[in-house]
C-alpha cells in the first residue's frame, strides 16, 4: 500500500508544490490525483475524501486523511524517520520546524499580492510597503538559519529539509515578481530555481492544464530567471531512438527532437514536460 496524494494545478498551487516536494525530495512513494483548478470547485472534487476540502491532501495507507501541509510534514517525518525530513541536530531541527511554522501561518501580504504563477515572471510589480516588510522578515529568518546552521549545504539548515519545501513557493514568488532581496536570500532563491525537483514541478506546470487568467497580474513581464532550459521541441513524425518511454516503460507514441535526435514518450504529457525542461528529468537525460 502507498499514500494517495491529491494536488492542485502545478503552475498555480503553492501549497500543492509544498506537499509534492515532501514526497519527491524524500523518496516517499505515492499515487497522485490532480484536482482541476479551472472550475474553482476544489472542495466538491474532494468530496469522496471528506472532510478534506483543500490541496494538498494525503490519505495514508491506513486511511488517515491529512489536509494540512504542516500535519503532512510531521506525519511523514514520524512514519519515515530515516527519510530526513527534519535535520538530525536538535537545534537545527527546532529552527527548521519554526521556519516551516512561520511560513504556514504568516506572510499574508506576500501570498495575497503575489499569487504563485510559474508560467510568468514580472520585471516590476511595484511592491507595497507591507510587502517589503514581509520580504524583510524573510531575509531575517533565512539569514539566521543560513548563518547558524547552513554551513553543511545550500539549504536553510544545511541539507534539504521540510522547511525548504515550505519556502519553495516563496522562492518562486521572489523570482516571479522580481522582488528585491539581498545576496543571502537571492542565493537561496537561486538554489530552489536550480533544484531538479523544483524544475520538474515547473516543467509540468508549463504544459499541464489551462492558463488561468485570475492568477495573472498587469505588470511588464521578463524571461523566467531560473536556469535556461535545453532547447527541444515536439514533432509529429520520425523514428525514435528509444522503443519505450523512459518514465513508464510503455511503447512510445509521441515524439520530440533535441540536438537533432528523436526520442519518444508514451503520451503527450510525458513528451511535453520533457520538452519544457529536458535536464530536469534524470530518466530522460540517461537516454540523451
Amino acid at each position: 500500500m502507498t499514500y494517495d496524494l491529491y494536488l492542485g494545478d502545478y503552475a498555480y498551487s503553492s501549497w500543492s508544490l509544498r506537499g509534492w516536494l515532501l514526497f519527491e525530495k524524500f523518496g516517499i512513494a505515492r499515487d497522485t490525483t490532480l484536482v482541476d483548478f479551472s472550475d474553482q470547485s476544489v472542495a466538491e472534487q474532494l468530496a469522496k475524501i471528506a472532510p478534506a476540502r483543500t490541496v494538498p491532501t494525503v490519505v495514508t495507507p491506513d486511511g488517515a486523511i491529512l489536509s494540512d501541509s504542516l500535519a503532512i510534514a510531521e506525519e511523514l517525518a514520524s512514519r519515515h524517520p530515516d527519510a530526513g525530513l527534519w535535520p538530525l541536530a536538535p537545534a537545527a531541527r527546532a529552527t527548521a520546524r519554526n521556519l516551516a511554522a512561520e511560513m504556514h501561518s504568516g506572510f499574508m501580504t506576500l501570498r495575497n499580492d503575489c499569487p504563485m504563477n510559474l508560467r510568468l515572471s514580472y520585471s516590476d510589480c511595484k511592491p507595497s510597503e507591507a510587502l517589503l516588510k514581509d520580504i524583510q522578515r524573510l531575509e531575517t529568518i533565512w539569514e539566521h538559519a543560513r548563518n547558524t546552521y547552513g554551513s553543511a549545504g545550500p539549504w536553510l539548515c544545511g541539507d534539504y529539509s521540510a522547511a525548504d519545501a515550505f519556502y519553495a513557493p516563496v522562492a518562486a514568488r521572489i523570482a516571479g515578481y522580481n522582488l528585491p532581496v539581498g545576496k543571502i536570500a537571492q542565493d537561496y532563491v537561486n538554489t530552489h530555481l536550480s533544484d531538479p525537483a523544483f524544475r520538474r514541478w515547473r516543467a509540468m506546470g508549463m504544459v499541464h492544464g489551462a492558463t488561468l487568467p485570475w492568477y495573472a497580474k498587469d505588470y511588464p513581464t521578463r524571461a523566467w530567471p531560473g536556469p535556461k532550459a535545453h532547447t527541444a521541441k515536439a514533432i509529429d513524425s520520425g523514428t525514435a531512438e528509444n522503443a519505450v518511454c523512459p518514465y513508464s516503460g510503455v511503447s512510445v507514441t509521441h515524439l520530440m527532437e533535441i540536438d537533432g535526435r528523436t526520442f519518444g514518450m508514451c503520451n503527450a504529457f510525458c513528451r511535453d514536460k520533457t520538452v519544457a525542461d529536458p535536464e530536469a528529468w534524470p530518466a530522460f537525460m540517461a537516454l540523451l
